[in-house]
């Protein structure tokens, strides 16, 4: 069943479209992650789901049901925020089962959702805490809370461990991958971070200008990008891409077997070895520990590859690189990509 269902949805701010008419399916019990840069259109697309913003065009449908005109509280879906929008006056239990009781749940079947909800997180034991007293990560923890105890099938999360530290970011990320698949849920995820897109996701929706850019598996995406901006926005380096001129590497002698409509070719720096063909001198270099990124000046272009940290590099020094042939990208002057 599909979770969530786009038919030329769009909205407008005046004549600003923050969504361009689209069409988007995401299907149940998958963690689907809304990736793009800032104002791309990915937080407009969540809060269309919720119901928060209502569409200019198209129609909205959750679970097969059309929403299109309905309110959040009748759509079944749970939201959890950027800055966790906790009651700083009420307990963790409290904040927790607020919306139960806005909602005249039975005082029996609210105390059994926390019990088993405080316990899947790991909070029983601060329950009767206030927020003020818990870190930035039992804070993110009580919001996931109050979002998982209604048990809504479908759960909307817009980047809420942006506001944690890289360490604890990564550990939410392992908790919360781990917990959407151990209860099933259907998820949809709002971040600008690629490796969190990448690390978490079933699905990844690319977003740019309010346009969705590619669908896709993190393998598909990665391995396969449908067009020049999702090749250089995904992947922890981003992808050389460079200027073709007369079956030529811009600038350079370097000559290439690209397809006649290629006007770019993008290869990884993880696919660009040392010990090839191709002359370069090295023009400045990167260490991060592991890695050595090394960037060698081609013309007035500059590619740039992986080497091992333990690697020594001395400026202006020429070394010799080259690549396999089927770990070139190519595209075309709308930056598409073309499948040789």
């Amino acid at each position: 069943m599909t979770a969530v269902l786009f038919e030329q949805v769009g909205k407008n701010w005046g004549a600003t479209a923050a969504l361009h008419p689209s069409d988007l399916s995401l299907e149940q019990g998958e963690f689907s992650v809304l990736l793009g840069p800032s104002g791309c259109g990915k937080t407009t697309t969540l809060r269309l789901i919720a119901g928060l913003e209502t569409p200019s065009c198209g129609r909205i449908k959750i679970f097969d049901r059309d929403v299109t005109e309905e309110a959040p509280a009748q759509r079944g879906v749970s939201m959890v925020f950027q800055n966790y929008a906790l009651f700083p006056h009420l307990s963790v239990a409290e904040n927790v089962v607020f919306g139960l009781k806005i909602r005249r749940v039975s005082s029996q079947d609210i105390a059994a959702r926390l019990a088993r909800t405080l316990d899947l997180l790991s909070l029983s034991h601060l329950q009767s805490r206030k927020p003020g007293e818990l870190s930035g990560g039992q804070q993110q923890r009580v919001a996931l809370a109050r979002a998982l105890v209604a048990d809504s099938k479908l759960c909307l999360m817009d980047e809420p461990l942006s506001n944690l530290d890289a360490q604890l970011r990564q550990e939410m990320r392992h908790e919360l991958r781990a917990l959407q698949q151990k209860l099933g849920l259907s998820v949809v995820y709002v971040t600008h971070d690629q490796t969190e897109a990448m690390s978490m996701a079933d699905r990844v929706v690319l977003l740019r200008d309010g346009r969705i850019e590619q669908v896709a598996t993190p393998t598909q995406i990665y391995q396969q990008p449908a067009t020049r901006f999702a090749a250089q926005f995904i992947g922890s380096a981003r992808m050389n891409m460079l200027e073709l001129k007369d079956g030529k590497i811009a600038g350079t002698d370097i000559a290439l077997q690209a397809p006649a409509a290629a006007t770019h070719v993008g290869v990884r720096p993880e696919d660009v070895r040392l010990g090839g063909a191709h002359r370069l001198s090295v023009d400045h270099t990167e260490f991060t520990g592991a890695d050595l990124m090394l960037h060698a000046r081609a013309g007035e272009q500059v590619i740039v590859l992986r080497a091992e940290g333990k690697h020594a590099q001395q400026l202006q020094q020429e070394i010799q690189l080259g690549w396999d042939v089927s770990s070139l990208h190519w595209f075309d002057k709308d930056g598409l990509r073309i499948v040789s």
